[in-house]
């Protein structure tokens, strides 16, 4: 399953590298809008149907293979070490969250007091690590995969947890970018899994979007943070009147 995403996320991105649309699948594929989006939340591209796809975009299938190879070369993940180093340097933490989000020097010189030598050193050691390259003019050039995230329960992920929590929390959540969705019921082990997955879905999506407004102007992209959670928990309010 994790190699059939990956070569519908490359090939998703083909299909934006030419201006291509669901909407064009469909037609290729002889479907409605609507299948063309289920077989991508599904990931249940029957081998036929790709290579329809590849066809519209004059590719062959193994070009789409060899795409997905060089983009899964890529970085996926920091090692720990590296999280340890970020996690202890707050500046070179913000730095390294901005250009994963593709900022450039300007745009962060520009937005927060980091002198430019502070900032350059540290996306030298952004370079050093291979997750940048520092190109002449200190232009930056990301080195890591479409499906990179950070060590699970690593440093860089408990430093959010606990250093954010509160603040993200202290919220009406009633601001148009702002929502806030509390469910609460009784799932089976079974649908409980399912809701991770969908879940595990959803993040993708938001990465895509964000790998979308990439190509937008600074000033049209605003700092987004979405947390998905799910987990058996008893409210400790109700703890004292459980027998």
């Amino acid at each position: 399953m994790a190699q059939t995403l990956a070569l519908l996320q490359t090939l998703k991105r083909c299909l934006k590298a030419q201006g291509k649309t669901y909407r064009d699948v469909a037609s290729a594929l002889d479907l409605t809008e609507a299948s063309v989006k289920r077989l991508f939340a599904e990931q249940s591209f029957s081998l036929q149907r790709l290579e329809q796809v590849c066809q519209m975009l004059d590719m062959e299938l193994s070009d789409l293979f060899r795409q997905m190879e060089a983009q899964q070369a890529q970085l996926q993940q920091l090692t720990l070490e590296q999280e340890k180093e970020i996690t202890d340097d707050l500046v070179l933490l913000l730095i390294t969250v901005c250009v994963l989000n593709h900022w450039t020097l300007a745009d962060i010189v520009d937005f927060y007091t980091i002198p430019v030598h502070d900032c350059i050193q540290k996306l030298a050691w952004l370079d050093r690590n291979k997750i940048i390259d520092l190109l002449p003019k200190n232009k930056i050039k990301l080195k890591v995969a479409a499906n990179f995230a950070w060590r699970e329960n690593g440093p860089i992920q408990g430093f959010f947890q606990a250093k954010i929590a509160n603040e993200y929390f202290n919220s009406q959540f009633n601001a148009e970018n702002e929502k806030l969705i509390v469910l609460n019921g009784m799932l089976s082990k079974t649908s409980n899994l399912e809701m991770q997955r969908k879940l595990k879905r959803l993040a993708r999506e938001f990465e895509e979007l964000n790998q979308e407004d990439a190509n937008l102007d600074f000033n049209e992209r605003h700092g987004t943070t979405a947390i998905l959670a799910v987990r058996g928990w008893n409210y400790g309010l109700f703890k004292p009147l459980i027998k």
